[in-house]
């Protein structure tokens, strides 16, 4: 895709130029989802105005599941639509407009790549701020075609290892090893509720890595249907181990992602007796939604550590994204600004915006967005993460995992059924993931 353009917009209200210092390195892996259908939507959000009539649009594709009984993101693919709006309606994405491809991806390692061969058919020159845990469907496809993947949500290894990928967080592994360092001073037995697949068999040893580094004892390991509509029987067993080891009160950390919330409402109901027992979970498969539907401050979370990758939503660094939902996505409760994921999705598109203002009138293609992501581009996303930038020599690329260079997790509580930071900044968990027997 080629072009000259007349003008360079920038949308306003953007992120900020501040950023920190670059601190490198991650683990990640794994995570929870599933479902199955093979039937896959896709739609298109044209250009509204803006760009130039001569110059080639920009096109890209956002995918996340959709619709399904395990988990959903239908916020990304949304804030993506709302996002080329926006953009376009300021004279499109570096003065060139922007077509944003959406697909949904069922949880279904099918879908997942119907969705691929659909961006290589379109031409994409990037899939930009999406969600799979079916890796190993799509990433060949896409890196047949050698087409970018731009700030994945971080459920699988693949996300970490891929010359094509580009991350932007730390990925679940970095959330749980964050947890588990923040339990090791102050639970006694853990027990990990996660779910019964192969993602899922990916997180107890980060839980494990984080627990380790405090000298604790590794987490029980307890798998469930990640689609079950009850938990009594899983809460149960949880409970029964609390009370059989050193170190005072357990902590049962549910990471079931949609499902987390049908795990507390069986919890609540089995922990009656346990009135000591603390739960501790990570963000995505909870949030102040969540907790509130529980029971706020006499509900299972009150007490709870709860890790994330980005600061907390109340933070101004998010003022862009606030500006953003307000004028393109107002009334869409998909779209919420304290969503992981739709968060991830802003942060991946303000990745993409730097990419394409750093080639200035050159070409806009898969092969040149690449390169400049490849050639050292360093992206400031005004504080949410440390400045990014993608190698193959960072500090966990000696075991195995060349493309994590945001490690950083905040920590977050419960108090009086609120969300608060548990402390200031970030938690850098490079050297706990490179403890990690990952093998």
């Amino acid at each position: 895709m080629t072009g000259r353009r007349p003008i360079r917009s920038t949308p306003p209200g953007g992120l900020r130029g501040r950023s920190r210092a670059t601190r490198t390195g991650v683990l990640s892996a794994g995570a929870l989802v599933a479902c199955a259908s093979l039937a896959v939507g896709c739609g298109v959000v044209p250009g509204a105005t803006g760009g130039s009539g001569d110059d080639d649009p920009i096109t890209v594709m956002t995918w996340a599941p959709q619709d399904t009984g395990a988990t959903n993101k239908p916020g990304m693919p949304a804030l993506a639509q709302a996002y080329a709006r926006w953009v376009n309606s300021q004279g499109g994405l570096g003065g060139r407009k922007l077509n944003v491809l959406t697909c949904n991806d069922h949880n279904d390692s099918v879908a997942a790549a119907k969705c691929a061969r659909r961006a290589v058919k379109e031409n994409a020159v990037a899939v930009v701020g999406s969600y799979s845990q079916y890796a190993d469907s799509f990433f060949p496809v896409l890196e047949g075609a050698r087409i970018p993947y731009i700030g994945g949500y971080g459920l699988t290894n693949s996300e970490f290892t891929s010359p094509l990928s580009y991350p932007v967080n730390g990925g679940q592994p970095a959330l749980l090893a964050g947890l588990g360092s923040a339990l090791a001073d102050s639970c006694g037995p853990v027990t990990l509720v996660r779910p019964d697949t192969i993602a899922g068999d990916q997180l107890p040893v980060l839980l494990d890595s984080g627990l380790s580094s405090g000298g604790h004892e590794r987490a029980h390991d307890q798998r469930a249907a990640e689609d079950a509509t009850s938990y009594d029987d899983q809460s149960g067993r949880a409970l029964a181990r609390e009370g059989t080891g050193p170190g005072g009160p357990g902590c049962v950390v549910p990471v079931l992602g949609d499902r987390t919330g049908t795990f507390m409402d069986s919890f609540r109901r089995a922990s009656e007796d346990h009135p000591d027992v603390r739960t501790a979970t990570v963000l995505g498969s909870v949030d102040q939604t969540t907790i509130n539907a529980s029971g706020g401050a006499s509900g299972p979370y009150e007490g709870a550590y709860v890790t994330g990758w980005y600061p907390s939503v109340g933070d101004p660094a998010w003022d862009g994204l606030k500006k953003l939902i307000k004028e393109q996505a107002f009334g869409n409760n998909d779209v919420d600004a304290a969503d992981a994921g739709v968060q991830t999705t802003w942060i991946a598109y303000t990745v993409l915006k730097e990419v394409v203002e750093s080639l200035g009138d050159g070409e806009v293609s898969a092969d040149t967005v690449r390169r400049a992501l490849d050639g050292g581009l360093e992206v400031g996303t005004g504080g949410l993460t440390p400045d990014l930038r993608w190698t193959f020599a960072d500090k966990l690329a000696s075991v195995g995992f060349p493309r994590l260079v945001n490690a950083d997790v905040t920590l977050q509580v419960v108090r009086d059924g609120r969300l608060v930071s548990a402390r200031q900044g970030t938690v850098d968990t490079t050297r706990t993931l490179q403890n990690a027997d990952v093998a």
